[in-house]
Formats: structure tokens, sequence, C-alpha cells
């Protein structure tokens, strides 16, 4: 049996150490936070963590409401994306058909 040694991953978290990022999860919950650490596998320690909340009517709208978390530890298999907070603007959905008047 061989040892593997300094396995790496094909992300590149180490960049984003020590910035806010947003890191959507399966499920559709949303966070930010400061990117602590990372391993291998994805899993992300994150600090002074706040979670939008969603409505529970249409889950697929964000409330401007947020919570607290503190510190969190996100497992990487739920994770689905990883941005940078910074640089980061939302635009409008071109694929939407907006009814005329």
């Amino acid at each position: 049996m061989s040892k593997r040694e300094g396995q790496k991953t094909i992300f590149e978290f180490n960049r984003y150490l020590n910035k806010r990022v947003r890191v959507k999860f399966n499920g559709g919950r949303e966070v930010t936070g400061i990117l602590k650490g990372h391993d291998q596998v994805c899993n992300l320690v994150l600090d002074d963590t706040e979670e939008y909340r969603r409505d529970p009517d249409d889950p697929f709208k964000l409330l401007n409401e947020t919570r607290q978390l503190g510190l969190v530890v996100a497992r990487g298999t739920a994770v689905m994306l990883v941005s940078p907070v910074e640089g980061m603007e939302e635009i409008s959905n071109p694929f939407v058909n907006v009814a005329e008047s």
C-alpha cells in the first residue's frame, strides 16, 4: 500500500481565507461568514456567520431577515456553492418572461 501525501482538492479556498464568503447548501439554506479553514473534502469552518431567512410560503425567496450563528462547521457534502461576498452583485434573470401591461 502506498501513502498519499498532501492530498489536494481542486478548489482554491486558500485565496478566500479570512475573507467573507457566501455559502449555499443543499436544501436552500444560505449563510455568509469569514472563512477560517477547510480540508480536502470541502468541510468549511466559518466565523461570524449569519443565516439568511427564507419565506415560509415561497422557499425560493430570501427575506431581509438574518440570524446570527457565530462559529459554523459546514459539512462538505452539503455545500453547493462558495463565493466571495466582495464583488458579488445581484442581476435580473434574463430568462424570466415579464408580463407586458
